[in-house]
């Protein structure tokens, strides 16, 4: 029989608190904050239909968004939300979807609030709302980010929190578990938001605090297993990167020799790639391993593509190609070997790969789409399983060292499912890919080499679509230009630029245009996400 979806869900494994986004850029951050203190929680758009959940929430938050709940086509909630019995805390556009749902007004404020408030607390100690901001000081400081505000507050609602500005700053229904602020409790400006979090999710929600990665890996391992059965087998899309090294090591403990790895050389991979990642999970982590040679076939298709998102869906089309071809000659090798057939496909999505990959608004306009969970052929044969799809990287990272793969693999920097392609802004040809190939090689070991690589969460070189003036020797250049990338982040929804060393600045560039052919300048990009995306394509 097959495993039903709710036996196989992550959600129905942990107390889990659902997270609704209206689109906030601090929507991702409230999850982070949520699975600091220890408890699962999903993120989800909030036009999700409640009946269609796959999973009971023990509570539900409903974040901030860039609309005002006036604007025509703003986002709303499913109202059967408020009937789901679970309590509910509204962040700033979320507190007024609650006042617009149970009878509240709300108006555009006569001036935008956005930065620190002082928030005065007022809760009743024998009222429930005391345990939202129980030993949260007060005053506390807060930070506001709203261009409405709640003009009065629904029937049966107290106020517990004010500022100067914001006389319903903090407001709760006066016997339901339903709460409402109006700051952001998920960002660090907000001196106790992480406590009022807390409070929230374990002493409001009554969640139990066991999400660990220790916790995790037995969890997925008997969860790996219902979805595989006793006969079938998964072929991997492994790359070397901690993400599909990691996947492959938790999918080879579950299943054993029914787990076949495969690399696909698509032509624009790192330098001498295929060779380390054959020594690394072959000889060293003892992972069946088969190199598929299709460079020519990836280089072939990618010829005269231009378009970011024409390169990417070219690229993951045809990785679900070769891995199909490859599958089949494996299957037909396992069924001789009386193990079961090959119909599962590994990838090592992870959760920001989703987050970004979805609209907080049905239809609209996603950021881009991510390699692990778009491009897929409609007709594809084998089936997806995803073992990091609820996991952060830091999360991937504290899995990786649990399964005793080596720190040195752990830490190493993320590389896009499409590779070199969409670092080399335009035309993918094989010069082109030879270029920021060795560019970033020597990037990277100069980086390693002062002793920074640790300290920069990614790091890469890409190769402009431009070309410029320049002198060597005695001769006029005029040729292309390599762009340097370093960022600084935890979860990789944010990332700040890294302040390299002028120094070592110095040395990288002079190295890159002495010994890559066909470069004469190198620039330091020093823009943060957002609004940029750490990936220039």
């Amino acid at each position: 029989m097959a495993p039903t979806e709710a036996a196989t869900e992550v959600a129905n494994m942990y107390d889990t608190v659902l997270i609704l986004d209206f689109g906030s850029q601090y929507s991702h951050l409230i999850t982070r904050r949520i699975r600091e203190a220890g408890v699962y929680c999903e993120l989800l758009p909030c036009t999700q239909k409640i009946a269609e959940l796959k999973f009971k929430p023990k509570g539900v938050i409903l974040s901030g968004s860039p609309f005002s709940i006036t604007d025509e086509g703003a986002p709303h909630v499913d109202p059967e939300v408020f009937n789901l019995g679970v309590p509910i805390l509204g962040i700033c556009y979320g507190l007024q979807e609650i006042a617009r749902n149970l009878g509240g007004e709300t108006s555009l404020a006569v001036k935008r609030e956005y930065g620190h408030a002082e928030l005065n607390l007022d809760p009743q100690a024998d009222h429930h709302s005391y345990k939202l901001f129980q030993d949260v000081p007060t005053p506390t400081n807060v930070w506001m980010s709203h261009g409405d505000h709640l003009e009065s507050p629904p029937k049966d609602f107290v106020v517990i929190g004010s500022t100067a500005t914001s006389a319903y700053a903090a407001v709760a229904h006066d016997s339901l578990p339903i709460y409402g602020i109006q700051f952001h409790p998920e960002v660090t400006h907000s001196a106790d938001g992480a406590l009022l979090l807390r409070n929230f999710v374990i002493g409001i929600c009554a969640c139990e605090a066991n999400w660990t990665m220790s916790s995790f890996i037995d969890k997925e391992l008997e969860r790996i297993r219902t979805l595989v059965g006793p006969q079938g087998s998964v072929i991997g899309a492994v790359s070397g990167g901690v993400d599909s090294t990691v996947a492959a090591v938790l999918m080879k403990r579950a299943i054993g020799d029914r787990f076949h790895a495969v690399l696909v050389d698509n032509g624009v991979m790192r330098l001498n790639e295929c060779a380390q990642v054959k020594q690394t999970l072959a000889d060293n982590l003892g992972i069946n391993l088969t190199v598929a040679d299709a460079s020519e076939l990836f280089l072939g298709r990618l010829k005269g593509v231009t378009d970011p998102e024409r390169k990417r869906k070219i690229i993951g089309n045809t990785f679900i190609e070769v891995f199909e071809a490859e599958a089949h000659k494996i299957d037909e090798i396992s069924r001789q070997n009386g193990l079961g057939p090959i119909d599962w496909l590994l990838q090592g999505t992870l959760y920001p790969d989703v987050i970004e990959s979805i609209s907080f608004k049905g239809p609209s306009a996603t950021i881009k789409s991510h390699h692990n969970v778009g491009g897929l052929l409609e007709d594809m044969r084998l089936k997806l399983i995803e073992p990091l799809r609820e996991l952060f990287k830091d999360e991937v990272r504290a899995l990786g060292a649990l399964l005793e793969i080596p720190e040195d693999l752990i830490w190493r920097h993320p590389f896009p499912g499409p590779g070199i392609a969409i670092r080399v802004l335009g035309e993918v040809t094989p010069a082109q890919v030879e270029i920021a190939r060795l560019a970033d090689n020597i990037y990277i070991d100069e980086i390693k080499k002062a002793g920074l690589y640790r300290q920069i969460s990614q790091a890469y070189a890409a190769l402009l679509p431009v070309r410029s003036v320049g002198v060597m020797g005695d001769q006029r250049t005029y040729e292309q230009v390599i762009a340097l990338r370093a960022v600084e982040t935890k979860d990789f929804m944010t990332a700040d630029w890294f302040p390299m060393p002028v120094d070592v600045m110095k040395r990288i560039s002079n190295r890159i245009i002495n010994e890559v052919k066909g470069v004469n300048r190198v620039l330091y990009d020093v823009s943060s996400k957002p609004p940029s995306t750490i990936e220039f394509e």
